[in-house]
């Protein structure tokens, strides 16, 4: 079987979307990413692939992450690390909002995210929103200081969640089998 569904509750920093955007009652369909010629697993061949949980996992653990946007001015990506929280599947960080990131992502709120780990990497494809509510915010402040010693809410600058589209795991010494790919 090449999809995997779980049932779980919906999480909480979810924002009513549109119909393609709404909190699935179920964890996301697990699949084989679209790659020829690297040797990945048939796409009717589910095993091997990572679980869900697996992402979560990363993305907990991980300090330091990547965030590419695209150039306001002109169609060039723009990559810088940053510090963020995983929190109800979502990625949650915060940038200043003169700063270039913050510039693109106010201009085109497309952007990628990924964990610092290229040998298990998580690569998340989304767009980043203003985090607005204040029951989430004082969420993600809470893991924010778990985590880093710090509330976000205090450079007084924009907080984003990219809540995924889709998402891509990899592990290197596993490649050809383990390669997954989730469509929220």
């Amino acid at each position: 079987m090449a999809e995997q569904r779980v049932k779980k509750k919906a999480p909480l920093l979810r924002q009513p979307k549109t119909k393609r955007h709404e909190t699935p009652a179920e964890t996301p369909r697990a699949g084989r990413p679209f790659a020829p010629g690297y040797g990945i697993a048939g796409a009717e061949d589910g095993k091997g692939l990572l679980p869900w949980g697996w992402v979560a996992d990363k993305m907990s653990r991980c300090r330091t992450f990547w965030v590419s946007t695209i150039h306001a001015d002109h169609p060039r990506p723009h990559v810088m690390p940053v510090w963020g929280v995983w929190v109800d599947d979502a990625f949650v960080f915060s940038t200043g909002r003169k700063s270039r990131k913050g510039r693109n992502l106010a201009a085109n709120p497309a952007c990628t995210v990924c964990n610092d780990d290229g040998e298990e990497a998580v690569i998340v494809e989304g767009a980043a929103e203003k985090l607005e509510s204040p029951d989430a915010l004082e969420r993600v402040a809470a893991a924010y200081k778990k985590k880093y010693k710090m509330d976000p809410r205090s450079m007084g600058e924009p907080i984003f969640i990219v809540r995924p589209r889709t998402v891509f795991g990899f592990i290197e010494k596993s490649f050809p089998k383990s390669a997954t790919r989730w469509k929220l």
